[in-house]
C-alpha cells in the first residue's frame, strides 16, 4: 500500500462491514461462554483459556476492520488519476488483451477481475497513471502491461 490513509472501493467498504458484523456476533456468542472456573477444574480452565484467546483474536481482528474504516473515511474516494486501492484500471497486456482489473485489499469473486495490492501486478500498478507501463513478475517470468484507464472502484 502506499503508506497513507487508502481509500476503498464500495465492494471492498461492503466486505469489511459484513466481516465485521459477523465478528461481532461471533464474539458476542464467544464471551457470552465465558465464565469463572472452579479451582482444581483443570479442563474446564483450559477450554476457558482457549475461549477466551478466541476472544482476544475476535478483538484484535475487529480493530483492524475499525481502523481500516476510519482510514477509508479519511481517505475519501479512490481517485482517478493515479492507480489506488479500490481503483479500476483497464490494462492491455503484452499479447494484446484489455482487461479491467479493480485494485482491492481483499481477494473474494465478483464479476469484475480482482487484483489484491499486494500482488504482483497490483503492487506494479499502485502509483501509476493511464498511459504508463508496469512491468512485474509472474510465475512463467516477467510480464509488462500499459495502463490504458484509471477510475473508481464499483463500476465506475
Amino acid at each position: 500500500m502506499t503508506g497513507g490513509p487508502e481509500p476503498i472501493s464500495v465492494e471492498g467498504l461492503h466486505a469489511v462491514q459484513e466481516e465485521l458484523a459477523q465478528l461481532r456476533a461471533e464474539r458476542e456468542q464467544v464471551a457470552a461462554t465465558l465464565r469463572e472456573v472452579e479451582p482444581g477444574d483443570r479442563a474446564d480452565a483450559a477450554d476457558e483459556l482457549q475461549r477466551a484467546s478466541e476472544v482476544t483474536r475476535l478483538d484484535r481482528r475487529i480493530a483492524e476492520l475499525e481502523e481500516r474504516l476510519r482510514e477509508a473515511s479519511v481517505a475519501g474516494e479512490p481517485s482517478t488519476e493515479v492507480v489506488g486501492v479500490g481503483s479500476t484500471v483497464t490494462v492491455r497486456f503484452a499479447d494484446g488483451e484489455e482487461e479491467t482489473v479493480e485494485v482491492s485489499e481483499l481477494a473474494e469473486e465478483r464479476e469484475l477481475t480482482l487484483v489484491t495490492a499486494d500482488s504482483p501486478l497490483g503492487k506494479a500498478l499502485l502509483g501509476r497513471h493511464a498511459g504508463e507501463t508496469v512491468n512485474y513478475e509472474t510465475p512463467g517470468g516477467a510480464a509488462s502491461a500499459v495502463v490504458l484507464s484509471v477510475g473508481r472502484g464499483g463500476g465506475e
